[in-house]
Parts: C-alpha cells; structure tokens; sequence
C-alpha cells in the first residue's frame, strides 16, 4: 500500500468514524485543532487503523501525530519498514 491509498483509507475512516465531511480531511488538516479530535477519538482511531492493516501500532507511533499526514507517514512506516 503507498503512501496515496494509505491518505485514502485514513480519510475514508476519519469520515466515517468522527463523522467528518471526507474533502475537510487533507495530509495538512490538523487532527486536533482543525478536526476538532481528542485523545479518545485517537485511540479509537488507532484501534480502528490496526484493524485495516492488521499490524500492532504501538502508542509512542502516536505521541507526535499532529496531521492527517503525519497518520499517513506513520503507518506507510509501519507497513514498509524498508523505505
């Protein structure tokens, strides 16, 4: 999976889980002061990601996650260690 269809399933799910309109959510879209999301709806994001790409996401992935792009890198990371 590259780094576009990652983008387009972390939008897909934010939409869907936090009801938010999917042309809001962008790489650059703040996650917590743009999309108004909290510590709770990152868990929940979080549990919901490592359902899609069946990997152990580990907390401290997550401790310096500030954009949409930065959930993309994250998981590009964790599913292509390599690159």
């Amino acid at each position: 999976m590259d780094k576009q269809q990652i983008f387009v399933e972390v939008q897909t799910l934010m939409a869907k889980l936090f009801e938010l309109d999917a042309q809001d959510i962008t790489p650059q879209s703040g996650l917590y002061d743009e999309l108004d999301l909290d510590s709770i709806d990152a868990v929940d994001l979080v549990v919901h990601l490592q359902k899609i790409t069946g990997e152990k996401i580990k907390p401290e992935m997550f401790k310096s996650v500030r954009t949409v792009q930065d959930v993309v890198d994250a998981i590009d990371q964790l599913l292509n260690p390599g690159n």
